[in-house]
């Protein structure tokens, strides 16, 4: 079967930086819906009109994948505020109850990035933001999108999906 849209692709790759660094390594098939909200532009681009087997070594610069970073969507809030066993890496949907900051998004994913005394430091890029990245993917599979994934606009909560997900240090995005 062709790639086009909308379809699911059964997708392997390697993710790093621009650097080389491995940002997340993804080497069992994971379906993704092409036409939806699973992959990036560019990546859907590169697979309409393939089919199984193809293979493709993309660079994106930070626009084409996670964006520039804001150093506006980085703010302190009192520590008061949250709860006692708050550390670095966590994250909020949305903004904390009680946030006194002016203005900000209820839809953005607030990753702590500090822990102080009397102060937390929130983050509210998405945590590629910044960053270059190349991708090398194989399309191990395609088929059909059902009309439920057409609906939602994704296969299901996948691993590339563009929100900002919780990242230990050390350990890859999945």
């Amino acid at each position: 079967m062709i790639i086009t849209s909308p379809c699911v692709v059964s997708l392997m790759w390697r993710l790093e930086d621009a650097q080389g660094q491995l940002i997340d390594e993804l080497t069992q098939p994971m379906e993704f819906l092409v036409g939806g909200e699973d992959l990036l532009a560019k990546v859907e681009q590169a697979l309409i009109g393939q089919t199984t087997g193809f293979e493709a070594h993309l660079h994106l610069e930070p626009e084409q994948a996670f964006g520039d970073y804001n150093a506006n969507l980085v703010f302190f809030e009192t520590r008061d505020i949250f709860p006692k066993e708050v550390a670095e890496g966590m994250q909020f949907d949305g903004p904390p109850e009680g946030a006194t900051t002016p203005d900000l998004s209820k839809e953005a994913i607030y990753t702590v990035t500090e822990v102080y005394d009397t102060h937390v430091v929130l983050d509210g890029n998405h945590p590629l933001a910044g960053v270059a990245i190349r991708i090398n993917l194989q399309v191990c599979d395609v088929r059909p999108a059902t009309e439920e994934e057409v609906e939602q606009g994704s296969v299901a909560e996948t691993a590339f999906f563009l929100a900002p997900q919780q990242v230990p240090p050390d350990e890859t995005i999945h």
